[in-house]
């Protein structure tokens, strides 16, 4: 659990103002995932540069506020996570199957988080995805459905995938990422992301992956191309030097290294 200090200096970093006398309800539940997702970026730079990971959450606290660095599923979720926690949220972690875009069943490598609010309502919180995604929770109930900064999400079940986030894409629902109600500890994340630092089939060891989410789109660099999406519509532009890349990164990301 975090401090008292080590929260206002988490919220400061997200943008937000730090009340420890606030309740855990749903609208601030809302407001810490938005913040996150605008202000953490999603970023795989340790892993390119081959610096070990730890989900510790001293660690991750360190990495993404005092060092003003992001990460991605295993360390944002995380932090997200043990961050809620500290608000006085019960929280409980799953692992989801990422579908979007997939032709075969992968592995199990997201992590999810859930939490309830002190209504009773319980939703599904996510900041630690790279592409389009719910800037805000859903709500974990079957056939729930939410426009959120202009995108259209539902949540149903599958006998084999378990619980299903679907996106609108073209018209019609596309799968977005499942998962069971197997709990998981910290512990149980770590064979996974060691998996996404060293196997040569990771998506994430050959180049450079960041994104941060804005209103109504988000910011990437996959590898020398950088884009700024508005919706689903991208300017884009080549990384032409690493003096252009290291302006990019401290520009829109927050990022000095």
């Amino acid at each position: 659990m975090y401090t008292t200090e080590q929260l206002t200096a988490a919220f400061t970093r997200i943008g937000l103002t730090y009340d420890p006398d606030a309740a855990p309800t749903p609208a601030l539940l809302s407001d810490v995932q938005y913040a996150m997702a605008t202000h953490v970026p999603y970023e795989n730079l340790d892993i390119t540069a081959g610096i070990p990971l730890s989900l510790d959450y001293g660690d991750l606290y360190d990495k993404i506020v005092m060092r003003h660095r992001g990460g991605y599923c295993f360390e944002i979720n995380g932090f997200l996570g043990e961050v809620l926690r500290s608000l006085g949220y019960p929280v409980v972690e799953f692992m989801a199957r990422y579908l979007r875009g997939e032709k075969e069943i992968p592995m199990r490598r997201h992590r999810v988080v859930i939490a309830e609010a002190s209504d009773g309502s319980r939703w599904i919180c996510d900041a630690g995805i790279g592409q389009a995604a719910f800037k805000r929770p859903l709500r974990f109930e079957e056939g729930a459905v939410a426009e959120i900064c202009g995108e259209t999400y539902r949540v149903g079940r599958e006998p084999f995938f378990g619980w299903v986030i679907y996106d609108r894409h073209e018209g019609a629902w596309r799968p977005f990422y499942g998962f069971t109600e197997e709990v998981q500890l910290n512990i149980d994340y770590v064979m996974p992301s060691f998996w996404c630092e060293h196997a040569p089939e990771s998506p994430f060891r050959d180049a450079h992956i960041l994104s941060i989410k804005t209103e109504d789109g988000r910011i990437t660099v996959d590898g020398d191309m950088f884009r700024i999406w508005h919706g689903e519509i991208p300017t884009e532009k080549r990384i032409g030097s690493e003096e252009e890349r290291a302006e990019i990164y401290r520009t829109y990301f927050g990022i000095s290294l």
